[in-house]
């Protein structure tokens, strides 16, 4: 993406490529020293993620586990710092290993710089990877991530 592109038209972007599975593009759109956090995290689940390569690591095998069909509810609030969104929407889509269905809420707060993410504060529900095939990063991720 051009250094221009606004970071609405960037998330909206992202979003696009999730859906896509294409998440070695998605993970291209990150800043080299990017800060992706998960301030509901639970215990076992990484709280920070310092770095486009630890992003790339966590998000490597997100589609074999979760199928994205789409981000409905999209809502964009721009804030009064222009690099700076607030978002609010829904994953909807299935569990691959199960097939039951995905529906996760989100709000983040996104930062971008010279159009890519540098900051990405995650706001998911901890409760949904109770769900069986919901956990996509594996257990050797998840502890020594945190």
């Amino acid at each position: 993406m051009p250094t221009t592109t606004s970071p609405p038209d960037l998330y909206r972007h992202g979003l696009r490529l999730l859906l896509d599975k294409d998440i070695a593009s998605w993970v291209g759109l990150w800043a080299e020293h990017g800060v992706m956090e998960f301030p509901f995290a639970p215990a076992g689940w990484p709280r920070r993620l310092e770095g486009r390569e630890a992003v790339a690591a966590y998000m490597r095998d997100y589609p074999d586990h979760i199928d994205l069909h789409d981000f409905p509810d999209l809502l964009i609030h721009e804030t009064t710092d222009p690099s700076t969104i607030v978002v609010e929407m829904r994953g909807v889509g299935r569990l691959v290993a199960t097939g039951n269905p995905f529906d996760m809420t989100y709000i983040a707060v996104v930062t971008v710089q010279d159009g890519r993410f540098t900051s990405y504060r995650d706001y998911w529900n901890p409760l949904a990877v109770q769900e069986p095939g919901a956990a996509f990063t594996t257990h050797p991720t998840r502890s020594s991530a945190r």
